[in-house]
């Protein structure tokens, strides 16, 4: 979202007789494309350490929420249309994300865990 306003902020792009690192130097460094840079680093920091505790097919669909959450921002932010077949495609992001989820993450804690064998006999004795 921080992106997406600095870009707006600027304007429209023209590297017309303009040095081309200078101007993205200038890009890179505008307030509000700046601080979203930051907040990108900071997220892939914390999805770096949510990767070294959970299974990687528990930890990426998260992911997959960030664009239900920017969706709905654009909407109240930036008035951007969130017509039916968007709102479908949101709802089958949260839908399929639930799934996952009550199909639980192993930790890397649970991983080193031992499993123990169990015998289930059709009397129901452990032998």
């Amino acid at each position: 979202m921080l992106l997406k306003y600095g870009m707006m902020q600027l304007g429209p792009l023209s590297f017309a007789g303009v040095n081309p690192i200078l101007k993205i130097l200038s890009i890179v460094f505008s307030p509000f494309v700046f601080l979203g840079l930051l907040t990108f680093v900071v997220s892939m920091a914390s999805h770096l350490f949510v990767l070294s505790k959970v299974e990687l097919t528990y930890a990426y669909p998260f992911l997959s929420l960030a664009y239900v959450v920017v969706a709905f921002a654009a909407w109240f932010l930036f008035g951007e249309t969130l017509n039916p077949a968007r709102i479908g495609g949101i709802a089958l992001i949260c839908f399929g994300t639930i799934l996952i989820a009550r199909g639980g993450g192993q930790t890397a804690d649970d991983a080193a865990l031992p499993v123990v064998a169990q015998n289930h006999s059709p009397e129901g004795a452990i032998r």
